[in-house]
């Protein structure tokens, strides 16, 4: 492949001592902190390309399958994607790589998802590469807009049964991190709830030491909007850390394991590979040391005072360069 060694995040061709002899192999590597790397071997580069608002690569990679990563953030990953996507519980903000839209038509009732996606380029480059998501790209049930999420929701009259944020993370110079905040959480993602409605958003990195990042905040954030409010986190090994999601609802969650279990059986097709009650009941008990920062976690996210997962966005780091 060349030498294609990058600063900071991307792939890099390197020699091994280990084994027998010397091998040459390509790695991509992601800094998840300044002094903290993941890396893991590439068969291929697959399609590297960049849209006005994000970078996007797909690679072929040897522990974790096809992985989609934007902006130097891994985003998905073929062998345990579906941990993510089970576990976003039906409008769906960003969702450009079809997996949520994927995990919400295995739901007998649904009769219309709208996927609103601001990055034309990601989406049709999904379509075109994950075949696993093929299907519900082509679903009549799903419309497709290309537009700014917030817009998208304030321009509607209708209203939703479940909106899920499933957006890229807030990184600096990113094109969503405004899509975390109070402001947008109240005045516009509440009012498009139907009564009983539920709001679901991935949180970020939400590890013993990492979930002070972005995840109590966004936590925090959702406390002052709505009446109930649930943080639950999961392992997901292509990421290297434990990644958090919040639901929230002005109703109530009030079903029990069991209850989940029913309630799977006779509303979904197939059977989930990782999520059932039991499941989900673990993963809404978080550590203690967790459990104690979200009980502390005063700040709110707003515009003014808006916190980044590490990295820069497109839009960032050409401003750097510039």
């Amino acid at each position: 492949m060349g030498d294609m060694g990058v600063v900071g995040n991307g792939v890099h061709d390197q020699d091994s001592a280990f084994g027998e002899g010397r091998r040459r192999s390509c790695w991509y590597e992601e800094e998840i902190e300044q002094d903290l790397r993941w890396s893991f071997a590439l068969n291929s580069i697959l399609h590297t390309g960049c849209s006005q608002y994000q970078d996007i690569v797909l690679l072929d990679t040897k522990p974790f399958g096809k992985a989609l990563v934007i902006d130097g953030k891994l985003q998905s990953a073929e062998i345990d994607e579906f941990i993510y996507h089970e576990s976003l519980t039906v409008f769906i903000m960003g969702g450009g790589e079809g997996s949520t839209a994927r995990e919400t038509f295995r739901h007998k009732s649904i009769q219309s998802v709208v996927m609103c996606d601001i990055d034309e380029e990601v989406v049709d480059f999904c379509r075109s590469h994950l075949i696993v998501n093929k299907e519900a790209f082509c679903d009549p049930r799903l419309r497709l807009i290309i537009s700014d999420a917030r817009l998208e929701l304030e321009s509607r009259n209708d209203q939703f049964d479940v909106i899920i944020g499933d957006l890229a993370d807030p990184i600096e110079g990113g094109p969503c991190y405004q899509l975390y905040t109070k402001s947008f959480y109240e005045g516009t993602v509440r009012p498009k709830l139907n009564p009983g409605g539920i709001f679901v958003t991935q949180a970020g990195p939400a590890g013993a030491l990492s979930h002070t990042e972005v995840f109590s905040c966004i936590y925090n954030t959702l406390r002052q909007v709505f009446k109930y409010v649930v943080p639950y986190s999961a392992h997901v090994p292509s990421y290297a850390d434990i990644w958090g999601w919040v639901m929230a609802s002005d109703s109530p969650f009030t079903a029990d394991a069991g209850e989940l279990d029913r309630r799977i059986k006779l509303r979904m097709k197939g059977e989930n590979m990782y999520l059932d009650g039991e499941t989900f009941s673990a993963s809404s008990t978080l550590s203690k040391v967790v459990r104690k920062s979200l009980a502390k976690e005063t700040q709110v996210y707003t515009e003014g005072t808006a916190k980044f997962i590490h990295g820069h966005g497109t839009v960032q780091k050409a401003a750097i360069q510039s």
